[in-house]
This record gives structure tokens, sequence and C-alpha cells, in this order.
């Protein structure tokens, strides 16, 4: 039979203590993880289909000022 002191007994109490509050944040630093990964997903989405939209304008202006008649200068006259 094993005899533990006062002070074992209440180290091994802190300590699992401890662990509980460790494994805790490890749970807690997991859920928020996954939160930052949806919304790291949900923004580079949004990135995605903002540069879509931009390069479409982009195009969309390149062609109207393709078709934009440009008056001619004196000097391109001569």
């Amino acid at each position: 039979m094993h005899y533990y002191s006062g002070g074992m007994i209440s180290d091994f109490q802190q300590l699992s203590e401890k662990i509980d509050e460790l494994a805790a944040l490890a749970q807690s630093l997991r859920r928020e993880n996954a939160d930052l990964r949806l919304t790291m997903a949900a923004l580079a989405a949004e990135n995605a289909d903002l540069s879509k939209r931009m390069q479409e304008a982009h195009q969309r202006v390149s062609a109207l000022l393709e078709n934009v008649s440009v008056p001619e200068t004196d000097e391109e006259a001569a």
C-alpha cells in the first residue's frame, strides 16, 4: 500500500488542473483555426471574383478605347 504525502497529492491536483486548462486551450485554438480557415476560403473566393470582374472591366474599357477615334494633330497630318 502506498501512502502519499499531502504535498504530492496537491502537486498531482495542480498538474491535473494544468492539463485540463491546456486541453481546453487546445480545443479553443482548433475551433479558432477552423473558423479562420473558413474565413480565409471565403475571402479567397471573394478576391477571385473581384479579380475576374476587374479583368472583365479592363477588357471592356480596352475595347471601348479601340473604338474611339483619336483626332489627328497638325503634326500627324503633315
